[in-house]
């Protein structure tokens, strides 16, 4: 069963996160949500507080097959956990998936990771990502995939999807949300 890391910093968006947390799990697919922080509670940008399944502390050594960052004035906690560079450097050396959303794609550019690829990202970010593919939900350029924002959360979550488990299985999702 493929599996999946989020890490939720404080101020994440929310549809960003849970929004494919959602649709992956439909699919059969294990997602493991991790708060940055050292306890479990992890408020999102409009105030909702959830319980993540672990801290990423505990969590550094697993490898998973797709790391997830969700986007939002989280971000910025993101950008400043050396933690977040070096897991994202690791999965890419190791040619695993690695999937942003919102100004999340930001933290693959401080990587390096994306310079000459094709990516999309909120218009937030636009004065650091100047190639952003604007008109583009979802953009998947090796084994990055990113996406504009919470409107195009589901439309995301139902690539990764694709990408994790199949077309066939995201498509079935889909007509079971109705989308």
């Amino acid at each position: 069963m493929p599996s999946v890391l989020v890490p939720l910093a404080e101020g994440f968006e929310e549809i960003e996160a849970f929004a494919p947390v959602d649709l992956l799990r439909r699919a059969g697919i294990a997602v493991t949500t991790a708060a940055l922080g050292d306890t479990l509670a992890v408020t999102g940008r409009s105030g909702l507080t959830v319980q993540a399944d672990t801290t990423l502390a505990t969590v550094l050594g697993r490898d998973f097959d797709l790391l997830f960052l969700p986007g939002g004035a989280g971000v910025k906690h993101l950008r400043a956990d050396p933690r977040l560079r070096e897991l994202v450097l690791r999965y890419h050396g190791a040619g695993r998936w690695l999937a942003a959303i919102c100004a999340a794609p930001a933290v693959l550019h401080d990587a390096g990771l994306l310079t000459g690829r094709r990516y999309t990202a909120h218009f937030s970010v636009a004065g650091e990502l100047p190639a952003i593919l604007a008109h583009e939900k979802v953009v998947t350029d090796g084994r990055i995939t990113t996406s504009r924002g919470a409107g195009t959360a589901v439309d995301f979550g139902l690539h990764l999807v694709a990408l994790l488990s199949s077309p066939e299985k995201a498509t079935e999702i889909s007509k079971a949300i109705c989308f």
